[in-house]
């Protein structure tokens, strides 16, 4: 069960972001991209993003390691974004934020690069962020130059460090998830964090089947400002506490 949403927000005149996922029997597959460039360049960039990387795991799933098959997409992806930005003087300079989720039976690989999140929520309703934001932000947080706290109000915490599609090569980092103990997984873009805490975002899904909490998260980021776009995917762990909201 997979409940995946992208919104324009309040105030954009287009939706730079891009979301979809693939799921079979053996694996899925699920990812958010929030573009960035001129014109339609982002929009361009993320929808590259998105449907390479689902391509490539698709064709590779049985030839590739499973450890470095995300990672290797996430490159893929970055090359044909890169190549197609040079060879387009309208897309000169376009990128995108990626997260991407590749389960594996009860093991999820998650690699990201730049600011779209990664959360879990575990089997004590524990909401826990997998991945580490590519922002200047975060980088000050590192240096210890300003508090978590501090950092929600910061005035450039839209300004990202690393993205994909914007050098010929670029760093992917990726983490091991065991989703044996995980109820729910969250993906969202910063249009969803910079309007909504974590806690909300939990209080949302354990309270809701993976389709109407997507919904409710968009809903209160929009009543809350709604300043970006918007993306969210939530979809089911591996916890067996968790089979009240498998029925839709």
């Amino acid at each position: 069960m997979v409940g995946i949403l992208s919104d324009i927000g309040n105030y954009r005149n287009l939706n730079e972001d891009a979301v979809g996922y693939y799921k079979n029997n053996e694996l899925g597959i699920y990812i958010v991209a929030d573009g960035m460039g001129g014109h339609n360049a982002g929009e361009i960039a993320s929808k590259i993003a998105v449907e390479s990387v689902i391509e490539y795991i698709k064709n590779k799933a049985c030839y590739d390691e499973s450890n470095i098959i995300l990672e290797n997409a996430i490159k893929h992806a970055n090359k044909l974004i890169y190549n197609r930005s040079k060879e387009d003087i309208s897309l000169s300079g376009m990128g995108t934020t990626i997260t991407a989720c590749f389960v594996d039976k009860d093991t999820m690989m998650v690699g990201n690069v730049g600011d779209s999140r990664c959360y879990i929520i575990d089997k004590d309703n524990q909401i826990i962020k997998i991945t580490k934001d590519h922002s200047l932000v975060q980088q000050l947080i590192d240096d210890g130059s300003i508090t978590e706290e501090e950092a929600e109000f910061h005035p450039n915490k839209n300004i990202i460090t690393r993205a994909l599609g914007t050098n010929s090569y670029v760093s992917v980092d990726t983490f091991r998830v065991d989703l044996k103990d995980v109820k729910k997984v969250i993906l969202c873009t910063d249009g969803l964090t910079n309007d909504i805490t974590p806690r909300q975002i939990c209080d949302i899904i354990i309270k809701n089947n993976c389709s109407e909490a997507s919904r409710l998260l968009i809903d209160l980021s929009k009543k809350n400002g709604g300043r970006d776009n918007i993306s969210v995917i939530v979809f089911e762990g591996e916890c067996k506490d968790d089979r009240y909201f498998a029925r839709e």
